[in-house]
C-alpha cells in the first residue's frame, strides 16, 4: 500500500490513507481481554483495540519514509474524529481535519487509524466491525475529496457471493442506494454506515483489490443505465433469528409495546409481520393474532428472554423462536420500472421446494425468510433466474 500511495501522490494528488489493523489482530486483542477479565469493560476494550490500527499506521508511515516519501500517522483522536460515548459501537458526530490539512499542505502522505475516534472528553472509542470503511468515507467527506478508494481482498462488488455462485459477475457501477441496501442485507464488502455517509454527502467510492491495479466497482449516483435490469444483485444473511408471539390480543398499542421493549435494549428489529385476526379469544371475546419479527442472531437470546417476560404481561398464549433461518434478498433500482420481479422470485424458490415464511419489500428490494439449509441453493437459483451473470 505504501507504493500505491506514493504513486498516487506522484500523480499530483494529496493522499490520506486510512488503515485497519493487521488481519487477525483485533480478534487476538479481544482474546487477550477475555483472558484478563471474564467481562471486560467496554472502555478498556476500546483502549486495547485501538492499538491494532495505531500499529498499522505507524508501520505504514515508516514504510513510506523508507521509500523516501514524507509521511505522518495519526490516531483517530489526533485526526479530529469525534464520536458519541457508545464504546465499541460509537458513531461519528464531527470531524475537524485541521491537522490533516496542515500536513497535506506540507506535502506529506497522511495515515489515519481507522475504526476509532474519541469522545468530547478524550476517551478513545471504536466504531464496531467495518469501522475503517466508515472512517475513510467520513474523512473523504470532511476533506472534500474528489473520491474515496476502498482497497479490499476482492476485485469489487459482485452480483452475489462468488464463493457460493461461480457465475457471479463483477459490477462495474452501482448506485449508492443499491449498495446501501446490499450492505444492510448481508453483503460484506462495504459497511452500512460508510454507505450512509457516501449517499448523504454524494461521495463516489471506488472499491478495488488491494494487490491488483485493475478497475474495481464504482459506487455513485444513480443513472439511467442502472435501471435497464430489474435486479442488480442477490444478497443473503444467515445472521437472523425469528420470534413469534402466538395469540396476542389484536388491539391498538400491542405491537408498539412489544417493539419498544426490544428497542429499549438496543436490539434492532428487521422484518415484522402481524397476521390478520380470524379468531375470537373465548375468555375475553376479543380478536387475537400472531406477531412475528426478526432480530440479529447475536441478539436472539436476549430478545427471546425479553419476550418471555412480556408474553404474560400482554396475554400471549406462548412464544416460538428459531435461529434456523436465513434472509434472501433481491436488490435493484430497476424494480421501479419492471413488473413481475416478486412473481419470478417466488416461482423460482417454489420450483426448488423452498418455503417462504416472511416477506418484506421496499421500492428497490424484496427479502424473504427461508430455512437456513436452503441458503446457497436459493442464491444460485435466483442468480440464474434473473440472468445476473450477463452484463
Amino acid at each position: 500500500m505504501a507504493h500505491r500511495a506514493i504513486a498516487t501522490k506522484n500523480q499530483g494528488h494529496q493522499v490520506v490513507v486510512v488503515l485497519s489493523a493487521i488481519k487477525g489482530e483485533t480478534d487476538r486483542l479481544l482474546e487477550l481481554a477475555r483472558k484478563m477479565a471474564s467481562e471486560p469493560t467496554p472502555r478498556e476494550v476500546d483502549q486495547l483495540l485501538a492499538t491494532g490500527e495505531l500499529t498499522s499506521v505507524a508501520l505504514f508511515s515508516l514504510a513510506c519514509q523508507t521509500f523516501g516519501e514524507r509521511a505522518k500517522s495519526f490516531s483517530g483522536f489526533q485526526a479530529g474524529i469525534q464520536t458519541n460515548e457508545l464504546h465499541q459501537r460509537a458513531r461519528i458526530i464531527n470531524i475537524n481535519p485541521a491537522r490533516i490539512r496542515t500536513e497535506l499542505a506540507k506535502g506529506r502522505v497522511v495515515a489515519v487509524a481507522g475504526f476509532q475516534g474519541a469522545t468530547s472528553g478524550g476517551d478513545i472509542t471504536t466504531l464496531g466491525r467495518g469501522g475503517s470503511d466508515t472512517t475513510a468515507v467520513a474523512l473523504a467527506v470532511a476533506l472534500n475529496a474528489d473520491s474515496c478508494e476502498i482497497y479490499t481482498d476482492v476485485d469489487g462488488i459482485y452480483t452475489t457471493d462468488p464463493n457460493i455462485c461461480e457465475r457471479a459477475r463483477k459490477i462495474e457501477k452501482i448506485s449508492f442506494e443499491e449498495m446501501l441496501e446490499l450492505s444492510s442485507l448481508g453483503a460484506k464488502v462495504m459497511e452500512i454506515r460508510s454507505m450512509e455517509f457516501a449517499m448523504n454527502y454524494h461521495m463516489p467510492i471506488h472499491v478495488r483489490h488491494a494487490h491488483r491495479s485493475n478497475k474495481g466497482t464504482l459506487i455513485c449516483e444513480e443513472d439511467t443505465d442502472m435501471e435497464k435490469k430489474p435486479v442488480s444483485g442477490v444478497a443473503y444473511s444467515k445472521n437472523e433469528a425469528r420470534i413469534t408471539l402466538l395469540k396476542v390480543a389484536d388491539q391498538p398499542g400491542i405491537a408498539a409495546k412489544i417493539l419498544s421493549i426490544v428497542a429499549a435494549s438496543s436490539i434492532v428489529v428487521d422484518m415484522i409481520i402481524q397476521n390478520q385476526s380470524v379468531e375470537i379469544e373465548p375468555a375475553t371475546g376479543e380478536p387475537h393474532t400472531d406477531f412475528s419479527f426478526t432480530v440479529p442472531l447475536s441478539d436472539y437470546p436476549k430478545a427471546l428472554e425479553l419476550m418471555q417476560d412480556t408474553a404474560a404481561e400482554i396475554g400471549a398464549e406462548r412464544i416460538v423462536g428459531t435461529d434456523n433461518i436465513a434472509k434472501i434478498s433481491l436488490v435493484g433500482v430497476g424494480m421501479r420500472n419492471h413488473a413481475g420481479v416478486a412473481t419470478l422470485m417466488f416461482q423460482t424458490l417454489a420450483k426448488e421446494g423452498i418455503n417462504i415464511s416472511l416477506i418484506s419489500t421496499s421500492e428497490i428490494k424484496i427479502s424473504c425468510i427461508i430455512e437456513k439449509k436452503y441458503t446457497e441453493l436459493a442464491v444460485r437459483a435466483l442468480h440464474d433466474a434473473f440472468a445476473l451473470d450477463q452484463g
